[in-house]
């Protein structure tokens, strides 16, 4: 009996003993107390199999294992495999009473496991209660969650409390909708312009597991192909997964497989439908009485029964890499569960990243694309403007549009509404000299200099004005900027054209679409709307040398990947659509939309890096915390022979009130970096000295600094 049920005896106030007799006996006769002891001190346990094998929410690297707990005879019908309890984790030895084992603090955790007896020999603590009968938490998803966890040299906690999502009660409560039907295979449809696409789609209809890097054609149609895909799992009775970048292309895939198949079929798994409507579509899932799934990131862990396709669309959007530890990619989690379940595997996108051409290089996946007439016909015609057009054309450099670009406007305002496609939201940004581009910085701190709202220079730093800045270059007094923002350059087309309406679409306020009206929609790379009636009748792609020039590795795919995902809005060539990118015409992802070649841009930037043993030809960790502790870290790692330790370089110092990233030094502190490289096949070996050397360190305790590992860091310069 616990102390409140002590204390609900004696503290009846006028009851009188009748009253007190009544309530005693009504709790006697109750099939389960008011109360549950605290620790079940002396409650009998489970006949068979009293033992739960627990998996604990503690994401600490060496406490990640699980935990055996005796189960009391009033929680066996519940405490099965799978279901949510509440465990009292962090007891010491010594406090045992009863032959059952006290203290601690309540946490969460999943039973993974029931046994007849525990491999630890001491007394074993009770389960505290369980939260709901509710399997959650199945023998696959379970698997999957291990092999995320050691691939990224994570915990098993951590990944499960990315593929888990938080108990909703109320939608527990409610039932899920009977299964319906498997559908009949679909038609090709548009997979027709594909050479294999009627072939990928009848593999999967007959029950095969084919997989393909699939380079989709400009327009309109994928969201109707990747329902096309979908269907004809369906049709094989097996389940489906889709992820995508965001809400906004969940929606479309949602919107194409509502029409060809009808509502009932799918869920759709989004951060936008709320915490009780997305637990519901993940239940029904999980209970089988859906068998297809659509959704953003998280969705990579859907618990899809007897899974047939898994689908990827968009691979290199920096949505599908998650923040939160051990912070997979949601590529390599689908590459798991496709091997792992033996099923189909699409990668989709109108670009190709340089691991969708490793997955055919290797002889992985097969390539899925149209022959060159139909890109022809669905591509729109693509011309360039370089520098040197710029620099001897005064009313561009001025207005920052050239001839060509105006032209192109006015042109494409005639039928439809034109795109501009601008680097950065906002304003002005960083200012550069006009004649040699040498960054503008200040005198005092050489932080950079702004005008925003084009008031008078200052330093973003230290605050100080520059009313007669030079370069320290050329001697040139005339700035430009670096990056000329989306209101700024909304605001110059607007003169410009003053009968056009002109709308954003950025960060704060994307638009999903707009119609099919002449107007100037100005936005910022990835938040472009979809333009109905057809498309854009053109489009503009501003400061391509800007994107281009960033110090990254991917910097070139990545400006390809948004060149194209604007182009690929347009309409046609046949139909009169026309980009022009104002970049310069020799760069290789300029020649390669030109072209409309992503695919040979992806297959040669591979093969440099093979030659480099730059990722993903290669595996590599990222090691980052203060100078003398990364040393000593690296020291302790039992380190596989064959790695290559590049650096440790100090990393740029974060300012007081700036945005940071997750895995960015505290402001103020000097923080370094170590990148650590290991040829193909030892990328295992490497994440598993990287986390017994981090669960090391920490069961050692003590006010340490922290070190920060990451495997497969996306941003490696």
């Amino acid at each position: 009996m616990s102390s409140d049920d002590e204390r609900s005896e004696g503290s009846g106030e006028g009851g009188g003993p009748e009253q007190l007799a009544f309530i005693r006996e009504t709790v006697r006769k109750a099939k389960v107390p008011r109360a549950k002891p605290r620790t079940w001190r002396g409650a009998a346990l489970a006949g068979e199999l009293p033992v739960a094998r627990v998996v604990v929410n503690k994401g600490v690297l060496h406490l990640d294992q699980f935990f055996d707990y005796a189960v009391p005879e009033e929680l066996d019908r519940d405490a099965q495999p799978g279901v949510r309890v509440r465990v009292r984790f962090g007891a010491g030895a010594r406090q045992v009473r009863g032959g059952r084992r006290e203290g601690g603090r309540l946490i969460d955790g999943f039973v993974v496991e029931r046994r007849a007896e525990s491999d630890y020999a001491g007394p074993l603590a009770a389960l505290a209660g369980v939260v709901s009968p509710e399997p959650v938490l199945g023998a696959e998803l379970l698997g999957l969650a291990r092999a995320v966890a050691d691939r990224y040299a994570g915990s098993l906690a951590d990944v499960l409390q990315l593929a888990v999502p938080p108990r909703n009660a109320r939608a527990e409560s409610r039932p899920s909708p009977d299964p319906l039907p498997a559908p009949a295979a679909p038609g090709p449809g548009t997979w027709e312009r594909y050479g294999k696409g009627a072939a990928f789609l009848d593999a999967l209809a007959g029950g095969g597991a084919p997989r393909a890097v699939w380079t989709a054609l400009p327009g309109p149609h994928w969201a109707d192909e990747l329902a096309r895909a979908v269907a004809a799992t369906l049709a094989s009775d097996r389940g489906a997964l889709v992820v995508v970048p965001d809400g906004r292309v969940a929606g479309r895939v949602d919107a194409a497989l509502t029409e060809l198949l009808g509502a009932g079929h799918h869920a759709l798994l989004t951060a936008e439908a709320g915490p009780e409507k997305r637990y519901r579509e993940w239940l029904a899932v999980r209970r089988g009485a859906v068998r297809a799934v659509v959704g953003t990131r998280a969705a990579m862990f859907a618990p899809v029964r007897n899974l047939g396709l898994v689908a990827l669309w968009d691979d290199g959007d920096g949505s599908h890499s998650e923040q939160h530890a051990p912070q997979p990619h949601a590529r390599e989690v689908l590459l798991l569960r496709a091997a792992h379940d033996k099923c189909g595997f699409l990668l989709g996108s109108t670009s190709c990243t340089v691991e969708a051409a490793q997955l055919v290089g290797t002889g992985w996946a097969l390539p899925l694309a149209a022959d060159r007439e139909q890109v022809r016909k669905a591509a729109p015609l693509v011309r360039t403007v370089g520098d040197g057009e710029l620099a001897r054309d005064e009313a561009a450099r001025v207005a920052r549009l050239p001839s060509l670009a105006w032209q192109a406007v006015r042109e494409g305002l005639r039928t439809g509404p034109v795109l501009v496609q601008v680097p950065r939201r906002g304003y002005v940004p960083r200012l550069a000299c006009e004649r040699c581009r040498t960054p503008a910085r200040c005198r005092h701190c050489a932080g950079p200099l702004e005008a925003p709202e084009q008031r008078e220079l200052h330093c973003t730093w230290c605050g100080r004005g520059e009313p007669d800045w030079r370069c320290v270059e050329c001697g040139s007094t005339r700035l430009r900027a670096r990056i000329v923002g989306a209101r700024r350059t909304a605001e110059e087309l607007g003169r410009a054209f003053p009968a056009v309406p002109v709308r954003t679409s950025g960060r704060d306020h994307v638009l999903d679409s707009v119609p099919g009206r002449p107007a100037l929609v100005v936005s910022t790379p990835g938040a472009e709307p979809v333009a109905e009636g057809g498309g854009y009748a053109a489009a503009l792609l501003l400061d391509g040398w800007a994107m281009l020039g960033r110090p990254d590795l991917r910097a070139g795919e990545e400006a390809l990947r948004r060149w194209i995902q604007a182009a690929s809005l347009v309409r046609g060539q046949g139909e009169g659509g026309t980009v022009v990118i104002v970049a310069e015409p020799t760069q290789r992802p300029v020649q390669a939309l030109v072209r409309w070649d992503p695919v040979g841009h992806a297959q040669r930037e591979l093969a440099e890096r093979a030659e480099l043993g730059f990722p993903p030809v290669s595996r590599m960790a990222a090691v980052t915390g203060r100078a003398e502790t990364v040393g000593a870290f690296l020291g302790s790692a039992a380190l596989p022979p064959d790695v290559e330790v590049l650096g440790p370089v100090p990393l740029p110092v974060a300012e007081p009130g700036r945005p940071r990233r997750p895995g960015d030094p505290p402001p103020g502190e000097v923080w370094e970096r170590a990148l650590l490289r290991v040829p193909p096949g030892s990328g295992a070996a490497l994440a598993g000295a990287l986390k017994a050397a981090q669960a090391g360190r920490l069961a050692r305790g003590g006010a340490e600094p922290p070190v920060r590992v990451r495997i497969d860091p996306p941003d490696i310069g």
